[in-house]
């Protein structure tokens, strides 16, 4: 990435609607290099979408809770050779509260971020992660406040 890239990511980000024309007038270079800057950086994989982001609290969600799972070793799918981490990664992608899963090193072997409509409401979201006969245990943190939110835009100005 060189500074147009990161000029081309910095306007998008604070502008996401900002039309490709305008964004040209502003940074000063042709509407087709700044097509082609973003046509190259979402192939790479760079931009990964343009889609609205979303707050769970607006949309009814305001209790956020880490889980950690204990999964059954050995526990994969003998036909399809699946992984017991890939299977229940499969199970939680079905559930709506699920925001993302990570299989962890330390204690534990998959991290997973839920959010809740209430603090019994969060109880209902661990019963369906852990209707999995693979995930032999779960411990979960409620998230008191939120002190960085998700964040990538500070890698691409480095």
């Amino acid at each position: 990435m060189d500074d147009l890239d990161r000029r081309v990511i910095d306007l998008f980000a604070d502008e996401p609607r900002v039309g490709v024309l305008e964004a040209s007038r502003r940074l000063g270079v042709a509407r087709g290099t700044v097509q082609a800057r973003l046509d190259k950086l979402g192939s790479s994989g760079v931009i990964t979408g343009w889609g609205p982001d979303l707050s769970p609290e607006a949309l009814g969600y305001p209790v956020t809770a880490f889980l950690t799972l204990e999964i059954r070793q050995g526990a994969g799918d003998a036909v399809t050779h699946e992984g017991a981490h890939d299977a229940v990664g499969r199970h939680l992608a079905g559930i709506a509260e699920v925001l993302e899963a990570h299989t962890i090193t330390g204690s534990g072997d998959m991290w997973v971020r839920v959010v809740a409509r209430s603090n019994a409401d969060l109880q209902r979201v661990i019963d369906r992660a852990l209707d999995d006969e693979r995930v032999e245990r779960c411990s979960t943190v409620i998230a008191l406040a939120e002190q960085v939110p998700f964040r990538t835009l500070p890698l691409a100005r480095t």
